[in-house]
């Protein structure tokens, strides 16, 4: 952790344009709940929206290129039927 309380490693780091922001991450979590709904669409925009929130989340470790690649994963399950095996 730097001097700051930000975790380098994570989203939060400061230099990587994502600064914590309760603000955002509230704004983005209910917009995901807005717009989830029955449809596999609406689920997987909701769970995008979820998942980029968590870059302003301080207590979130994450980064835009591990956002995109559980985005991808959220794609590849839902066009292979699911998760239900």
């Amino acid at each position: 952790m730097s001097s700051s309380g930000n975790d380098e490693e994570g989203g939060s780091d400061p230099d990587d344009g994502f600064e914590p922001d309760p603000d955002r991450v509230a704004f983005l979590r209910e917009i995901a709940d807005d717009v989830r709904g029955d449809t596999s669409e609406s689920k997987q925009l909701a769970n995008v929206l979820y998942r980029t929130s968590d870059l302003y989340d301080e207590s979130e470790e994450t980064s835009p290129e591990e956002i995109v690649r559980n985005v991808k994963f959220i794609l590849e399950v839902t066009e292979q039927g699911g998760l239900e095996r």
